[in-house]
């Protein structure tokens, strides 16, 4: 039994308004929170009711029982709170984190990469990849997950380096495919094709070449990956892919459609940490970390 004095506001009442004003130099002593909270083992889900009397709040505070606890965990209100990335019951939960590769060859140019495997890791990118790599020396994986094109292929070889744990290539994993775009710079692709490139650039969810959508199509390859990796065994996941990919990866465990394509941004080397119930919903715990691309930052989640 856990009981507690809190000074806090009570809830107006009706005459409120009309007070007096106290007497100067007699201050009006503070009212009372009393909490009383009984619980047994772990903290679990919890039923709190308040009820107010003569300027004090009494606070109950009950463990529900197993059945009636919502299957969403303590960060949601209620059953059902997110949308189910597996439409399967998970062995385990898991946490996933999201790593972007580092600098290619083509983001130093400024050109559009979207799947090709001609851009490579830099220089730059590959000491970005190491300080990746020390940032989660103290975390235990069970699998890597990579994107099987050079750029992100390179960075997830960097950081996985000495590790005995599966290193796994997926094809869903991949970049969005952009076509004629591909290779040239972002200032010829506006200049040869103005109206396309603004629709690519202002409007992606809508950009299309020959009939297809890419960021539409992406959206599919991204609920495709996440079901590969939250069905595998073990509970600790790296991530390691492409920007396009990766927004696309984050908007759809949120729920979010393409229109909100550009609504996320994840840098060179960034990360994000998701974790995922036995439902299969997700929870995003961080967005584009990168205090460890300027210092000598580690992470322990």
């Amino acid at each position: 039994m856990v009981s507690a004095s809190l000074p806090t506001r009570p809830s107006p009442s009706p005459t409120a308004a009309f007070s007096p004003t106290p007497t100067p130099g007699r201050a009006r002593p503070p009212p009372r929170l009393r909490s009383h909270a009984t619980a047994t083992g772990r903290l679990g889900a919890l039923s709190i009711k308040a009820t107010h009397s003569g300027g004090l709040s009494d606070v109950s505070v009950q463990s529900l029982p197993e059945n009636e606890r919502p299957v969403t965990g303590a960060a949601y209100s209620f059953t059902g709170a997110t949308t189910s990335l597996t439409n399967n019951i998970l062995t385990s939960s898991k946490k996933i984190t999201l790593v972007r590769h580092g600098l290619s060859s083509w983001n130093a140019q400024s050109r559009v990469q979207g799947s090709s495997n001609l851009s490579v890791l830099t220089e730059t990118g590959a000491k970005q990849a190491e300080k990746c790599r020390d940032a989660l020396a103290n975390m235990k994986f069970d699998v890597c997950f990579a994107s099987p094109i050079s750029r992100a292929k390179s960075t997830a070889e960097i950081i996985w380096q000495g590790k005995e744990e599966p290193l796994v290539f997926l094809d869903s994993l991949k970049e969005a495919r952009l076509f004629f775009l591909e290779g040239m710079s972002n200032a010829d692709a506006k200049k040869q094709y103005p109206e396309l490139y603004t629709k690519w650039r202002e409007d992606p969810a809508n950009f299309h070449v020959h009939g297809i959508y890419p960021i539409r199509e992406l959206w599919g390859t991204a609920r495709q990956a996440w079901e590969q990796i939250l069905l595998t065994p073990g509970e600790n996941f790296l991530v390691v892919t492409h920007k396009s990919i990766l927004r696309a990866l984050i908007c759809t465990a949120l729920g979010l459609p393409p229109e909100r394509f550009r609504a996320i941004d994840v840098n060179n080397g960034g990360m994000c940490v998701f974790t995922v119930n036995k439902q299969g919903e997700a929870m995003l715990q961080a967005l584009n970390m990168t205090a460890h691309m300027y210092s000598d930052h580690t992470y322990e989640y």
